[in-house]
């Protein structure tokens, strides 16, 4: 009898993480009215970047008060502040992947909240590391799951990048 809870407990979870790799996912513009031209393509990954060192993602440069609209299907884990990325709000959508909004000037979600793309989640700010500079929304997107194939011995941080998506590949793939 215990053996047939643990196996079923086991095939459970196979299909949830089955499942989170099955979810289709969209590859929406996470600010209202942006281009490709709106970031640096070579800004992914840049080095050196102040505290974090490496910069993990891309910012995307648009007017205070713009829209900022979910770039995929997702659950809300977490609307908060901190003092690097201020408002910011952390979602996590299909194959597993973690997509991180930072420098809102305001948030409209709430933990627990489930998004379809282009949901209304906030607007384009510059809190956090960010007061001072020009607007902007701090896009990435991280994998629970290792990308091993990105691993490089010659770029800083690199046993990190393999849990990174390029945020501009993403969206130009879409």
């Amino acid at each position: 009898m215990k053996l047939l809870s643990l196996t079923l407990l086991a095939g459970l979870v196979v299909c949830i993480i089955w499942a989170g790799f099955l979810i289709p996912e969209h590859h929406y513009m996470p600010v209202a009215g942006a281009k490709s031209t709106d970031w640096n393509p070579k800004a992914f990954w840049y080095y050196p970047w102040g505290r974090s060192g490496t910069h993990k993602g891309i910012d995307i440069f648009a007017d205070l008060g713009t829209q900022v609209l979910a770039a995929s299907d997702g659950l809300v884990l977490y609307t908060g502040n901190n003092d690097m990325g201020g408002n910011f709000v952390l979602v996590l959508g299909s194959k597993w992947r973690c997509y991180y909004y930072a420098h809102l000037q305001n948030t409209q979600t709430k933990t627990g909240q489930w998004l379809t793309a282009g949901t209304h989640i906030g607007t384009v700010g510059n809190t956090g590391n960010a007061i001072g500079k020009p607007p902007h929304l701090h896009f990435s997107i991280r994998s629970l799951w290792p990308l091993i194939w990105q691993y490089n011995f010659n770029n800083h941080q690199a046993w990190q990048k393999v849990f990174y998506v390029d945020p501009g590949e993403f969206l130009a793939s879409g």
